[in-house]
């Protein structure tokens, strides 16, 4: 499965474009490697996203081409969540 769609299916990201703005940003690594929103994941892919001042980092547990939103958070287990602090006070 494409990066984009899974980050659309699991609910990470909203909406597939967004996912792939993102992506050409540089902000998102699978596996330690920049990666496009064409990038192919499996199962058990770590998944590295730069949002503003917050990273997510996720690894991939499932691969389903749809999924209910209560269910969404089941194709994937969150393994750090981090924010950068602001000092431009």
């Amino acid at each position: 499965m494409r990066l984009d769609k899974f980050l659309k299916v699991s609910r990470i990201i909203k909406r597939r474009t967004i996912a792939k703005e993102i992506a050409d940003q540089d902000r998102i690594k699978v596996n330690g490697q920049l990666a496009k929103s064409s990038t192919k994941l499996k199962v058990a892919d770590e998944i590295e996203i730069e949002f503003g001042n917050k990273t997510l980092k996720v690894r991939v547990d499932s691969l389903q081409d749809t999924t209910k939103k209560a269910e969404a958070d089941s194709l994937y287990t969150v393994l750090e969540e981090s924010y950068k602090r602001d000092y431009s006070n």
